[in-house]
Order: structure tokens, then sequence, then C-alpha cells
């Protein structure tokens, strides 16, 4: 899936750092060149809603949630914990493109860096 996201995100003009834990996420929010955030809710080393705070305190950018939990209680969770937008799984390339050029068009259209979660965070 991470690859998947890597090769819709680029073609959209992103460029790309994928990453495999929420730890891994955290250290690169760091950098302050990144334009969007994706991330899993289901992350192998910790809850994804952590990570999302932890992020949030270090990045003004974007947060794109994209995790399989649809429950209207998820996506609630998932917007009190920063996120900008939420996507399920399965979702088409197109609505992950389109969603990510309406949270960040300028770095679309430029090529700034991306930070993908879990399937990448």
């Amino acid at each position: 899936m991470r690859g998947l996201i890597s090769v819709v995100l680029a073609h959209a003009g992103f460029k790309v750092t994928a990453v495999a834990t929420g730890a891994e996420g955290i250290a690169a929010a760091a950098d302050p060149a990144i334009a969007l955030v994706t991330l899993d809710l289901g992350l192998p080393d910790m809850d994804g809603h952590v990570v999302a705070q932890a992020i949030g305190n270090l990045t003004t950018a974007p947060l794109l949630f994209l995790t399989a939990r649809s429950e209207e209680d998820d996506v609630l969770a998932g917007m009190a914990s920063g996120a900008a937008g939420y996507l399920t799984k399965p979702f088409h390339p197109r609505e992950l493109k389109e969603l990510a050029g309406q949270l960040c068009p300028a770095a679309a259209a430029s090529g700034e860096p991306h930070l993908p979660g879990k399937s990448h965070c």
C-alpha cells in the first residue's frame, strides 16, 4: 500500500518520503519542508492518534489519514487528532490525488516534500 500511495502522490507532483513506523514518521515530520502528511491509524509500533498529535506539534502541514477504520467514531477521533482530511480504504487513486491536491495545492504543483503515513508512517 505504501508503494501505491507513493506512486499516486509522486504523479500528483509531490516529492514523497515514505516511512514504515510511527517513530520514523514523527522524526520525518520535523523536516520544515514537509508540505503534507499522510498517516494510517494502524501502525506497527504505536497508535496513529498518538503519532498524529506528535506530528501536529512539529509541523503545520496538513494531515491526511488513510485508514481502513471507517466507523463514524473513527472519523471523528481522527479529525480530533488534528486531521485535515480522512480517506478510508479501499479508495481509488484518483480520490487520493484529488484530496491531496485540495489540502496542499501549491505542493502538488511544485513538487515539495510529502510524508506518507503507515502504509507509510
